[in-house]
């Protein structure tokens, strides 16, 4: 009986192990390959070693109905490969779904221009699609983290508007410091009058009608010499929205490179998912097939092979969900960079550490507290509302302005020269009572200053805590890449083990199964450790704001 159990147990080893096994699919793909994840935290550029599946899966040429068969078509896997090396193993593109027509894939662009061009929207910003072929993803372009923040910056709305508004800015201050000249008017009057009525005169001769034309101009020279304040709190005011307005675009931009930066990373996570994803669908693959054998070589039981079943569907629903999550990741990064209706977006870099933070905790904070625009913001405000109390207060000061007019007439139709006029006037004009109008309104100014005041000490420790939260993030998820590293490795070998144990016949499917969990864990929980870590890098980068090197934000 040992030696018939020791040839069984043999028999079903070589049969999990042999490559033609028509009965298991291989599941197809319709997505593009996900970034492959470096566990090292090097930033070669090296290619990361997919996840291993334990085993040898069998690849058949057609495929053939069976409960082995994934319900949809899924992505062949790229995944992490805890030891940091590379197998050398190439990743497959992505295969369309079915007969489904898919998006033309476009060569990367030149090293010389940031990105594509094609990839830029229409041109018409009211362009309104009518038709479903206008809205058809046609082109599908990977692109790398550098080149969607170029995309971004240049593409995004809000960036746009916030830019016609410094316009709109400069374009008050040239016009508030007209003030400073004088203003010169003139006005021209022609007039030709005819009378057709006749008329006795004194000695009883019959006069006719006569006419006239008439030549009337006049020229004015205006200025005031002073008013009370008022023109230079408004220049001032001016200059000071001009200034306000650049802080809120600097705002805008780093939002901007934020929100692309967290979004290509988002979509870094949904395609390393959908790897983690399809091995554990590979992994349940083969744990059937090796229930079935065991099954069929009478070492194990009908309840075995039905739970593996389940197993798979299980696995299989949930490679559905991340590739459904996968999708919407891209479209939401390609409604971040703003591209065109047809392009889809997907992601270029691999998943690697995206670099370090030289400061401590305490210089992070001075930082921010220097560079952010938003307390900025507040204290230009405050200085805004100082100049509406200037102006408000100006009503009741004296003013002085200074007008010198010179007109002349003329009549062509007699003999009279021409008739010239001028005068110079010098006025002054002092409201003394305005029901106190103008004493409200500075009062009112003196509030809003408080308010701007209030509003920076607020922003002040809202910017402390974004910063001392990503920090402290930035530095658990660092710590976590090491150790889930290396935790991936050690589930990779229970797991293996569990699998000879179980075809030795001194395993149960259950070791097997909590084994393939508890892998499937420990690689998500890798996964997220390396993509938290670069999003909390990213928080921190725009808590801080201007980071290099503490001037406004530029594509480098």
């Amino acid at each position: 009986m040992l030696l018939l159990r020791y040839c069984l147990t043999v028999s079903a080893s070589m049969a999990i192990a042999f490559p033609v096994m028509a009965q298991v699919v291989a599941p197809a793909s319709d997505a593009p390959t996900p970034s492959p994840v470096n566990p090292t935290g090097s930033n070669s550029g090296e290619g990361i070693a997919p996840f291993e599946s334990e085993g040898n899966t069998p690849q058949p040429s057609a495929p053939v109905s069976d409960p082995l068969t994934p319900t949809r078509d899924t992505p062949t896997p790229s995944r992490v490969n805890p030891t940091g090396t590379n197998s050398g193993e190439e990743i497959t593109p992505f295969e369309s779904e079915g007969n489904e027509p898919q998006p033309a894939m476009l060569p990367v662009s030149d090293p010389l221009t940031p990105y594509p061009n094609f990839l830029n929207p229409s041109g018409n910003l009211l362009n309104f699609p009518t038709q479903p072929s206008e809205v058809e993803t046609t082109v599908r372009q990977p692109i790398t983290l550098d080149e969607a923040i170029a995309l971004a910056l240049q593409n995004n709305k809000g960036l746009q508007a916030s830019r016609l508004v410094l316009e709109q800015q400069q374009a008050n201050l040239e016009a508030q410091r007209a003030a400073l000249f004088p203003t010169l008017s003139t006005d021209f009057t022609f007039s030709r009058d005819s009378n057709e009525q006749t008329s006795l005169d004194a000695q009883g001769n019959l006069q006719t009608g006569n006419t006239s034309t008439n030549a009337q101009g006049n020229l004015q020279l205006g200025y005031d010499i002073y008013s009370g304040g008022e023109r230079a709190a408004r220049i001032t005011q001016a200059e000071l929205q001009v200034r306000q307005q650049r802080l809120e675009v600097e705002r805008i931009s780093e939002q901007t490179r934020f929100d692309a930066t967290d979004r290509y990373y988002l979509l870094q996570n949904a395609d390393a998912q959908v790897a983690i994803a399809q091995a554990s669908v590979e992994d349940t693959t083969q744990s059937l097939r090796d229930a079935r054998l065991l099954e069929q070589a009478g070492l194990g039981t009908r309840f075995d092979v039905l739970r593996a079943e389940g197993d798979l569907a299980t696995a299989n629903e949930a490679l559905t969900r991340r590739i459904s999550e996968q999708r919407t990741a891209r479209r939401q990064l390609a409604n971040v960079v703003s591209v065109g209706q047809h392009v889809e977006l997907t992601a270029a870099n691999e998943i690697n550490p995206a670099g370090t933070w030289p400061s401590s905790l305490e210089e992070t904070i001075v930082r921010a507290y220097k560079n952010r625009a938003e307390l900025e913001q507040q204290l230009v405000q405050g200085e805004i509302r100082e100049q509406d109390r200037y102006i408000a207060m100006s009503q009741v000061i004296p003013r002085v302005d200074f007008v010198a007019r010179y007109g002349y007439q003329d009549d062509f139709d007699d003999e009279t020269e021409v008739l010239e006029n001028y005068s110079f006037l010098a006025r002054i004009r002092w409201t003394f009572f305005d029901g106190g109008r103008a004493f409200a309104q500075a009062r009112q100014a003196n509030r809003q200053i408080d308010e701007a005041n209030t509003e920076f000490a607020r922003q002040r420790g809202d910017i402390r805590v974004q910063v001392e939260q990503a920090f402290f993030e930035l530095i658990a998820n660092r710590e976590n890449i090491s150790s889930t590293r290396v935790n991936v490795a050690r589930f990779e070998e229970a797991l293996r083990l569990a699998r000879l144990r179980f075809q030795a016949g001194v395993g149960t499917q259950t070791d097997v199964i909590n084994a393939q969990r508890d892998l499937a864990d420990a690689r998500g929980r890798f996964l997220d450790a390396v993509i938290g870590y670069n999003r909390s890098l990213n928080s921190l980068q725009r808590a801080v704001s201007n980071v290099p090197d503490d001037r406004l934000f530029e594509l480098r």
